[in-house]
C-alpha cells in the first residue's frame, strides 16, 4: 500500500510512538480491536488512562490542558498509528468532541472541573444531539430547557446515543429560545449529569445484534445554571465546531488501511489476489485511501480554527464510503464463510470471516451519523463550491 514519505524527524517520531503503543497498551486489548471484537468499558478506560499518563490522550487540546502542540502531520501520525496498531482511540466523545468545546468556549471553572477528568476518562461523556425527529435536520430539535432560578429544567428525548449505557455525563443541545427568528439561534449547549433524577436510558438493539446505541429521556431534569457552556442561544456555533472534529474521526483512514492490508495478506496467501478483478479492487481502494489521507491532513491543518474546515465534510463523506467498500471486499473474500456470523470459537470458519458481516452491517452507520452524507453534500456545495 502506498504510504506518504515522512521527513526523517517525523519518521522517528512515528517509530517511537509505535514502539510505545505496542509495548505499553495491553496485547489482549489490541488483539480485540484487530479481530473486530466488542470492547468493554474497562478496555476503553484502561487503554485511555495509559495514553493519558504518557501525555498521549489529548494531543489536539490546548497545551495548558494537556495538548502537545504537534504539527498537523504529527497529529495525523498519532491518529493513524493508534488504528494501525489496534489501540482503541481515546473516547471520541471526550477527546474530539466535548473536550475541545469546553477548552474553547467553557468557563474557567468548567475547564478546571471537567477537562482533567475528561482526558483521563474519569468521566465518560455521552452525546445528546439527535432526536427522533431531528437527525440530519438537527436544528429542528425539540428538547427544551427552561430557566428556573439557578437551574435549567430540561424535558425531551435524545436518540442514537452511542455508549449511553456507560455515560456519566451527557453534553446536550437544548432549545432555550423557541421564538428565535432562526431555529439555529435558539439552541444552547448544556452539560447534564446522567445520574440526575429524571434521566432515563433505554437500549436500542442494532441489526448486528450489538447494544451500542440508546435512547435518553429527560423528565423535568434540573441542571445547575453553571453547566451551560458559553452563551445562551449560541449552542449551534459550538455544535458546528464539535461536528467538524467528529467528521475528521469518521474518516477512519488508519483503521481502513489496517483492515485492507490484513485482507490483502490473506488474499495473497489464499491465491485470491491472482484474480485480476480482485487485485484491481485492492489497488483502487489503496489509491482512494491515499486521497482520504491527504484530505485528513488538510483538515487537521485547519482544525485549530473555531469554524470547522468545510473540507471535513469531504473527509466524512468519502472516508465513510471507502470504509464501507473495504467491508464489502472483506465479505466477498470470506465467501460462504461469511454466513457463520455469530458462530462460536469452535466454528471451522476463521474469526475474520465470522466478523465480516457484523462489521459490514455495523459500518452502514458511517454514512449517517456525524451528519448524513446527503447533508455533507449540501455543505460541500455551499461552503466549498459556492453553489
Amino acid at each position: 500500500m502506498t504510504r506518504l514519505r515522512l521527513p526523517d524527524e517525523d519518521a522517528a517520531f512515528r517509530d517511537e510512538l509505535r514502539t510505545f503503543l505496542r509495548n505499553r497498551v495491553p496485547a489482549e486489548i489490541r488483539a480485540k480491536v484487530v479481530a473486530g471484537e466488542e470492547l468493554g468499558k474497562d478496555d476503553f478506560v484502561r487503554s485511555q488512562r495509559i495514553l493519558n499518563e504518557a501525555g498521549l490522550a489529548t494531543p489536539n487540546w490546548p497545551v495548558e490542558w494537556g495538548g502537545k502542540g504537534w504539527s498537523p502531520l504529527r497529529q495525523h501520525i498519532w491518529h493513524e498509528e493508534l488504528s494501525l496498531n489496534g489501540v482503541p482511540h481515546p473516547l471520541d466523545f471526550n477527546v474530539s468532541m466535548v473536550g475541545p468545546v469546553i477548552a474553547a468556549f467553557g468557563s474557567q471553572e468548567q475547564k478546571e472541573r471537567f477537562l482533567p477528568a475528561t482526558a483521563n476518562l474519569d468521566i465518560w461523556w455521552s452525546q445528546g444531539f439527535s432526536e427522533p425527529e431531528a437527525g440530519s435536520d438537527l436544528a429542528s430539535l425539540r428538547t427544551a430547557a427552561v430557566r428556573d432560578g439557578e437551574h435549567w429544567v430540561v424535558n425531551g428525548q435524545k436518540t442514537w446515543t452511542t455508549f449511553g449505557q456507560h455515560g456519566d455525563w451527557i453534553f446536550t443541545l437544548v432549545r432555550t429560545n423557541p421564538t428565535a427568528p432562526k431555529r439555529q439561534a435558539g439552541i444552547s449547549f448544556l452539560l447534564i449529569d446522567m445520574t440526575s433524577p429524571g434521566v432515563t436510558v433505554r437500549p436500542i438493539e442494532l441489526v448486528d445484534g450489538s447494544h451500542e446505541v440508546n435512547e435518553v429521556f429527560f423528565d423535568d431534569v434540573r441542571v445547575p445554571a453553571g453547566n451551560l457552556v458559553g452563551e445562551v442561544d449560541k449552542g449551534w456555533t459550538y455544535a458546528k465546531f464539535l461536528l467538524g472534529n467528529e467528521r475528521t474521526g469518521i474518516g477512519a483512514v488508519g483503521e481502513s488501511k489496517r483492515v485492507l492490508a490484513a485482507a490483502k495478506d490473506r488474499a495473497a496467501t489464499s491465491g485470491a489476489l491472482d484474480d485480476p478483478a480482485i487485485a484491481a479492487r485492492f489497488a483502487d481502494l489503496e489509491n482512494e485511501l491515499l486521497g482520504v489521507e491527504l484530505t485528513a491532513l488538510r483538515v487537521a491543518a485547519g482544525s485549530a480554527e473555531e469554524e470547522a474546515d468545510p473540507a471535513s465534510s469531504v473527509l466524512k463523506l468519502h472516508g465513510s464510503q471507502v470504509a464501507q467498500r473495504v467491508d464489502e471486499l472483506v465479505v466477498d473474500l470470506a465467501g460462504p464463510a461469511a454466513l457463520a456470523s455469530g458462530a462460536g470459537d469452535g466454528s471451522s470458519a476463521p474469526s475474520w470471516a465470522r466478523q465480516s458481516v457484523p462489521r459490514f452491517l455495523n459500518d452502514r452507520k458511517l454514512s449517517i451519523f456525524g451528519g448524513s452524507n446527503e447533508i455533507q453534500r449540501n455543505i460541500i456545495a455551499q461552503a466549498i463550491l459556492g453553489l
